[in-house]
């Protein structure tokens, strides 16, 4: 089933700002007062997908438009074949015929209604790689049970099973799987515990950055240091040790 999220009030326009100053690591209190809404709406709007923006479907080029099926529905009605209607799309006959068997043939067609059951075939979420693979998922999770990163699950698996692309997964796809709802059956996301943050949601890596603390403000690289330090002697300067 398809995880449903939820607006929470805020319109396109604003949550295409929320994921935008989420992306530059600011806090929820400051996203919620730059978009006048209150700092829980934001923090349950971001808490319900991870902290992961969830992408918008898109129709693939490959597959058929509502145009294209209109032309097969008026094509039928004037006695046209498969393969007569597929020359003038474009398309293989096989495309063609398929798309006319699987929305209840030639008596039945109708361009409206294939086209709305394409696109409900197309939200169906793709099965992640670890509900795939059982055996795959059971070694992720006793790897997180210890306290592993993803990076260092990817890692080991790659030097474990080399040449094995069917015990393989990125790092990437271990966050996604914890984090992203529509992969909430791929793994235990109680797990996220075991991460070194021990965070039920996403941050952005601009969020993970040093905040300013142990770092030199106003440091000068060694390569624009002046000339004339080279010429001074004074006991101990680096300039002077050769």
């Amino acid at each position: 089933m398809e995880a449903q999220v939820r607006d929470y009030g805020f319109s396109p326009a604003q949550q295409d700002e929320l994921w935008r100053r989420r992306r530059e690591g600011q806090s929820f209190s400051l996203i919620g007062r730059a978009l006048g809404a209150p700092m829980h709406h934001v923090r349950q709007f971001l808490y319900q997908s991870g902290g992961i923006r969830l992408a918008p479907q898109q129709r693939s080029e490959h597959h058929l438009t509502g145009s294209e099926r209109e032309e097969i529905s008026c094509g039928i009605a004037a006695g046209e074949s498969a393969r007569q209607l597929a020359s003038r799309l474009g398309r293989s006959p096989s495309t063609v015929s398929r798309e006319i068997a699987r929305n209840g043939g030639r008596d039945r067609y109708r361009a409206a209604s294939a086209d709305t059951a394409a696109y409900a075939r197309g939200r169906r979420p793709k099965q992640a790689k670890l509900a795939q693979r059982p055996a795959l998922r059971a070694l992720v999770e006793a790897k997180l049970a210890l306290c592993w990163s993803p990076e260092q699950i990817s890692g080991w698996l790659r030097r474990q099973f080399p040449g094995d692309a069917s015990t393989q997964i990125s790092h990437e796809a271990i966050y996604l799987s914890l984090y992203d709802p529509r992969r909430r059956q791929a793994i235990d996301r109680s797990l996220t515990q075991r991460l070194r943050s021990a965070r039920p949601m996403h941050r952005p890596k601009i969020a993970r950055r040093p905040t300013g603390r142990g770092i030199i403000r106003g440091m000068v690289s060694i390569s624009a240091r002046p000339a004339e330090v080279e010429d001074r002697t004074v006991p101990g300067h680096w300039g002077a040790i050769s």
